[in-house]
């Protein structure tokens, strides 16, 4: 009997054999032309949600399923199934990255009126983070809100934002109060069809191509008091509680992305032949084979281990960081080396090779770069 992980039980591999139909029947024929129009259709929010998907780990109350961190993993990996990883994250995007805070902070009508109708795939959103000179450095965010009577008045821009071009809302990163520092953030939901908002710019990118990405021009946006998300002064503390979820959710992903790249490789090491044998029966390319599964192993081991800590109530922010850190470089090192063993093969664009390479590389910057994450970890180290 093949050992499980003890963050799964039976329910969470009935939830993967599901999601692994829908995504093989209805998903992975078309990911080559998401690919190449630059875009995955609005539809598959909708059915995402009509499947339970992306409320999986949400209270049953506000439309969820009511599932925990084990759901949330399975449904990551085997969304990395399809072929064009820029699917997998547009739905991260709203089912784990831009909407717990919602769930966490928000009042009961925001709840109402933002979060049930993007658990049901109704309502698209993004996350307004990253800005022009503000990427890592999540501190140096110049984006501003003002209050103004019963308003608050919003300008800025917003740079390499996913689901920006298409979506209705937008979780929004602001400074309220420059001279208070850290205390000085406060988070916003922000309609897109508001006055002043703009997409100025759909950016092309190495990877993650079915995925729409945008740049966001805020030119005096008007806002009611009431699109305030938690507690004024608070949204640094608050962001950075909803990366540490999305760093596990981006680990996962391209771990379980770089496995199907590994087992593919080593179907073909065992069929294409040099020398008068099969490439895989070359000690060199064993050996490389032998250390690419232990590593991968290893990843996502320690992602489990630490998925079962944030789903106990822990905040084990140098754990997570060693497991974004940790599945980053792995998943790198296996894409480089499966693309060395197929050759010209895995450098062409007729093979999924190629594809699966470029998307992999936004691990190590997205989310928090490998530089930030071992300051993260030094840190917590006492160094």
């Amino acid at each position: 009997m093949a050992y499980r992980h003890p963050l799964f039980t039976d329910e969470h591999e009935e939830l993967r054999a599901s999601v692994r139909s829908w995504v093989e029947s209805e998903l992975m024929p078309h990911s080559l032309d998401w690919e190449h129009e630059g875009y995955f259709p609005d539809w598959i929010f909708k059915r995402a949600g009509e499947l339970g998907l992306t409320g999986a780990r949400y209270p049953v109350e506000v439309g969820g399923q009511g599932g925990d961190w084990g759901h949330t993993i399975v449904i990551s990996e085997e969304l990395a199934r399809i072929g064009s990883a820029g699917v997998g994250m547009g739905l991260a995007v709203q089912s784990d990255m831009a909407s717990p805070p919602i769930l966490k902070f928000g009042t009961p009508d925001q709840i109402e009126r933002y979060l049930k109708p993007t658990i049901r795939g109704e309502k698209i959103v993004c996350l307004g983070i990253t800005e022009p000179n503000a990427g890592s450095d999540v501190a140096n965010i110049s984006t501003t809100a003002t209050r103004d009577g019963d308003e608050w008045v919003i300008r800025g821009a917003k740079t390499f934002i996913t689901n920006a071009v298409r979506a209705d809302y937008c979780l929004l990163v602001t400074r309220t109060n420059k001279a208070a520092g850290y205390e000085g953030f406060s988070l916003f939901l922000v309609d897109t069809d508001l006055p002043g908002w703009n997409v100025s710019r759909h950016l092309d990118k190495l990877g993650m191509r079915s995925s729409d990405t945008g740049e966001i021009s805020i030119d005096d946006v008007r806002v009611p008091a009431d699109a305030l998300l938690g507690e004024e002064g608070k949204g640094f503390y608050q962001i950075m509680w909803e990366l540490q979820g999305e760093r596990l959710i981006g680990a996962s992903g391209s771990v379980s992305g770089a496995q199907m790249v590994l087992d593919r490789t080593i179907e073909y090491a065992l069929e294409r032949t040099a020398f008068g044998k099969p490439i895989g029966k070359f000690q060199v390319n064993r050996h490389a084979i032998a250390e690419m599964a232990t590593e991968l192993e290893a990843a996502r081991n320690l992602t489990y281990d630490v998925a079962i800590r944030w789903e106990r109530g822990e905040y084990p922010v140098k754990e997570i960081s060693m497991v974004k850190l940790y599945a980053a470089l792995v998943v790198n090192r296996v894409m480089n080396r499966c693309m060395q063993l197929w050759g010209g093969m895995g450098y062409s664009e007729d093979l999924f090779l190629e594809r699966a390479w470029r998307d992999a590389r936004l691990i190590r910057i997205g989310g928090g770069t490998d530089e930030v994450m071992r300051e993260v970890i030094s840190k917590a180290m006492g160094l």
